[in-house]
């Protein structure tokens, strides 16, 4: 899926004017008149995400671009946010960085400046929605296992083998091996250590 660039700022020329930008350099741009109808349209498709990054004017009527931050930080949007400002706002901005917005870009800007920092944020917006996805594989994998096979997989998280958890769990060898290949199956690993590794990369 193509990664969206979320242009929020009151000034209809100014976003026009990057959205032109962005789509000459092969991006496609949404653009939005603030940071209310933003957060609206944005509500309506959650929980939806897929890969973005948002352009947040720091001045904007009536929510301004942190206010509008915060509310994204409630909602959990995992999409880089960077500020546009004006001489005035950089100390905002830097604060704003420091709470967790990706970067900032003082106006006047270059534009191959502005482009080669959104790049930037859009390969990590892929890299994020990627991680997301394989989460959420993850517990549904988890969430298809039965009680037996959950008690089995804690078993092998300790590094204990087929005998010792057949005599934990008081059932047979050779059904602890059966669970065990249902485990892998359905956790798509070869092995108890791949396992873990996946489990603590990506579970929540």
């Amino acid at each position: 899926m193509t990664p969206a660039i979320h242009i929020v700022d009151d000034d209809a020329d100014f976003r026009e004017g990057l959205a032109w930008l962005f789509d000459s350099r092969g991006h496609q741009a949404q653009t939005w008149a603030g940071g209310d109808v933003f957060l609206e349209g944005l509500r309506a498709r959650l929980p939806y995400w897929g890969p973005a990054v948002v352009l947040l004017d720091i001045r904007m009527e009536p929510l301004s671009g942190l206010a509008t931050f915060e509310e994204l930080k409630a909602l959990g949007c995992p999409w880089p946010i960077l500020f546009l400002t004006g001489h005035g706002d950089v100390s905002m901005a830097v604060a704003a960085v420091k709470n967790g917005a990706w970067d900032f870009l003082e106006k006047p800007f270059q534009n191959n400046v502005l482009v080669d920092k959104v790049e930037q944020a859009l390969a990590a917006a892929a890299n994020i929605s990627d991680d997301r996805r394989q989460a959420q594989r993850l517990r549904l994998a988890l969430n298809s296992l039965s009680p037996r096979e959950r008690e089995v997989l804690d078993e092998l998280l300790k590094g204990h083998y087929n005998k010792t958890i057949a005599d934990h769990l008081g059932i047979a060898q050779r059904t602890v091996e059966f669970h065990r290949a249902n485990i892998f199956k359905k956790m798509e690993v070869t092995s108890p250590i791949e396992l873990a590794h996946k489990l603590g990369r990506y579970e929540a």
